[in-house]
């Protein structure tokens, strides 16, 4: 998506204005109002070889990272981490999917990051699933900072050779 392309930093914000937020235990995932936080800015990074796909690295180092663990047992929602992988792999990778003014963001696997409300253990949490008719998997994103392409220098122009004189005689 052509937004985070332009991007060098964002928010990624709720309808009830929640940030998504990187916790100080530098592994959980969670929504906090605060959006001025240090916490709730993510630096995009886009992934070689993919015109569409990036990466979301907290304040902390850390990638946000779709993990194949159950939130809670029985329930079909996993879990959303930060993790700093020894070798970058698809579970950092996020697709940015367009809807309308709002943005998904589809895993690797076609799941969804999802906003969970309600009563603890849900409340302000972050998984990933499949996508439900419903408007926790919509986000609003925030640029922080624009991503300032680094223009090359222009070559110098190659020296004009001046063709000798002819004198006639």
């Amino acid at each position: 998506m052509e937004f985070f392309q332009k991007a060098k930093a964002v928010r990624i914000r709720k309808v009830h204005e929640k940030y998504l937020t990187a916790d100080e235990d530098e592994e959980t995932v969670t929504q906090d109002r605060n959006g001025s936080d240090k916490r709730a800015r993510w630096t995009v990074e886009p992934v070689r070889g993919s015109f569409k796909v990036i990466r979301l690295k907290s304040f902390y180092g850390s990638y946000l990272t779709a993990s194949n663990e159950p939130f809670l047992l029985g329930a079909t929602g996993r879990k959303v981490v930060l993790s700093k992988p020894s070798r970058l792999d698809s579970s950092v990778e996020w697709e940015p999917v367009k809807e309308g003014s709002k943005v998904k963001l589809k895993t690797r696997y076609g799941n969804f990051l999802r906003a969970n409300s309600g009563l603890p253990p849900w409340r302000n949490s972050v998984t990933h699933d499949s996508p439900h008719i419903s408007d926790s998997f919509l986000w609003d994103v925030d640029m922080v900072e624009i991503l300032v392409q680094k223009v090359s220098p222009a070559p110098a122009p190659a020296p004009v050779a001046t063709p000798p004189s002819r004198t006639r005689v």
